[in-house]
């Protein structure tokens, strides 16, 4: 019975690295396409034209919110900048949420500031949890081949769109 425990244990420890690996494999919108929960802000990428660079070799950090997180904006912003012609807002509010370097949870202070690919900076909470700008960190650490996502329940706006 032992035995079979190790076995067991020993496979499940295995099949999660593989996952791991699998992940890391793949570039920051490799694995957002592959997040049905991140389709919304995949969808915004492809529109702002950010596939070719978030897909570039980075290393880039990215504060992914989720569809529901884009779902809580007030109506119409969405749409709004998914337009054509609000092509450079919505390319601000993107770029608000990527750090041009690699950074892991672990290297998140209280009080930090972070220069964002925007310009602008986003402040780091870890106060009752992991929080940039105020959107909470939901899910941290997922590894990619270009950088690392951490999955937000927010869209943080640059302090110059407020």
């Amino acid at each position: 019975m032992k035995k079979l425990l190790k076995v067991v244990v020993l496979s499940v420890f295995v099949l999660g690295l593989s996952f791991s690996v699998k992940a890391q494999n793949k570039n920051i919108v490799e694995l957002a396409v592959g997040t049905e929960s991140l389709s919304t802000l995949v969808t915004a990428v492809k529109a702002a034209g950010l596939v070719e660079t978030l897909s570039g070799a980075g290393p880039f950090t990215v504060f992914a919110p989720t569809n529901a997180a884009f779902e809580a904006l007030p109506d119409g912003v969405l749409e709004s900048l998914l337009k054509p012609e609000n092509k450079d807002q919505l390319v601000a509010v993107l770029t608000y949420h990527v750090i041009g370097a690699k950074v892991m949870s672990t290297d998140l202070k209280e009080g930090q500031k972070a220069k964002t690919v925007q310009g602008e900076e986003v402040s780091i909470s870890l106060k009752g949890g992991a929080t940039v700008s105020g959107a909470n960190v939901a899910k941290a650490d997922i590894k990619a081949s270009n950088g690392v996502v951490h999955v937000i329940d927010a869209v943080v706006l640059p302090p110059s769109m407020k």
